[in-house]
């Protein structure tokens, strides 16, 4: 037990070492490729509506039907929901360094067949994509809970919330390829887009190489009143509460978080940002839509990331995540009671600071202190279950979003 108590205390105090940045890279890597993936779909559907539901004769440009368009913006969450219970679960049970190389691996192979989708109908094209999509989902499911848990075990106790925050935080930089692609291959092409030409679609993908195998600090089991078993009324007494508060919170943070995230383009559209579709090109409007999301996910959500990183561990997580509910709050009102301003002709500037500045406090906030909590609330043999609960907590609340922001337009 002594002995045990001298490795973890070593562990906690020791100097940052290269290793610490490699883990980060490593673990940052899911979550890099989950947000481009999660969050390029919003564009993919909206070529996908103009390409397969166009009308001949018709001068308004296609669209995905709500129902088909909520199965492929919501499908993935369903199979992620899933894969966070499962993996966290055999995260514990097989170690995390395992079923993280497994899930990479099956990501790995449900991206490329996203973007290989086939059919020559639109409801087939539609339902190999969203087949492929609920288990791209599935594998992404487990990068929350196994990178989380892997960085907290990894980081140094003084800067383990900028550690595990960093991890988090190449979510913001995922967001950002899906427009910057769309963006380069606009200008590259934009000349032969000027022509009236035949699209064909991918979904977009994208791989990731785990790279050379990192050493883990070797520590032994501690022995210690934490033997107490899942749901016991030890563990209710102990960590009902923590339980409670990071599944309640993920929850209600992912319904606006999402919606708002997947449906942009709606958004945009809305308030006269972007023009009515009926005046450009499929490829224009994605263009579009690409440059508008880029620059909120710039001067927003990458800038919310970096501020919680470099911040949590001085001003500390319950701080840091009231702070930012209580001002996304207050943005969101601001954006909701005097909605019909914003639909008027040259509103659209204050409407898009003020978003920008909700989904910086989201980020600055609940979205990044929510994701840091869990890895270092629990007992560690319990971690990564926990984790994967409550991140499904906060993925059901994604679907609600998805789905609900559908069912009300």
């Amino acid at each position: 037990m002594a002995g045990d108590m001298k490795i973890l205390n070593a562990l906690a105090s020791a100097k940052t070492q290269w290793y610490h940045f490699t883990a980060i890279i490593i673990a940052g890597m899911g979550f890099f490729t989950d947000a481009y993936d999660l969050f390029c779909i919003s564009l993919v559907t909206k070529l996908l509506g103009r390409i397969y539901y166009h009308v001949d004769g018709s001068p308004k440009p296609g669209s995905l039907p709500p129902n088909v368009s909520a199965a492929a913006n919501g499908v993935a969450f369903c199979g992620s929901l899933a894969g966070k219970i499962f993996f966290g679960w055999l995260g514990d049970k097989i170690g995390r360094k395992k079923v993280y190389g497994m899930t990479l691996m099956l990501m790995c192979l449900c991206y490329v067949a996203s973007g290989l989708s086939f059919g020559r109908e639109p409801k087939t094209v539609l339902a190999t994509l969203c087949f492929f999509h609920f288990w791209l989902g599935f594998g992404i499911g487990s990068d929350y809970p196994l990178s989380a848990t892997i960085m907290s075990e990894y980081a140094i106790k003084k800067i383990r919330g900028a550690f595990i925050a960093a991890v988090f935080s190449m979510q913001g930089f995922g967001i950002l390829p899906g427009g910057i692609f769309v963006i380069i291959i606009y200008d590259a092409f934009q000349a032969s887009f000027k022509k009236p030409p035949t699209y064909e679609v991918d979904a977009l993908g994208s791989t990731v190489d785990i790279g050379t195998e990192q050493k883990e600090p070797a520590v032994s089991a501690v022995n210690s009143s934490n033997e107490f078993g899942f749901f016991t009324k030890q563990f209710v007494s102990r960590h009902g509460l923590h339980l409670l508060g990071t599944t309640i919170t993920w929850f209600l943070l992912d319904i606006a978080y999402y919606s708002h995230n997947l449906f942009q383009k709606d958004i945009f559209s809305a308030v006269g940002w972007i023009p009515a579709a009926k005046t450009m090109s499929a490829i224009e409007e994605v263009y579009k839509i690409a440059r508008a999301q880029t620059l909120i996910s710039l001067c927003s959500t990458v800038l919310g990331y970096w501020f919680t990183m470099f911040l949590i561990d001085r001003i500390g997580r319950f701080t840091i995540q009231l702070l930012g509910f209580s001002m996304m709050t207050v943005f969101m009102f601001a954006l909701v009671i005097p909605h019909d301003n914003w639909t008027h002709p040259g509103n659209h500037i204050g409407f898009v600071v003020l978003y920008s500045l909700a989904f910086f406090f989201a980020n600055f906030g609940p979205n990044a202190t929510i994701f840091v909590l869990p890895a270092e609330i629990f007992p560690a043999r319990l971690r990564s279950t926990f984790h994967g609960i409550s991140v499904a907590c906060g993925k059901l609340g994604a679907m609600v979003g998805a789905f609900g922001f559908l069912y009300l337009a």
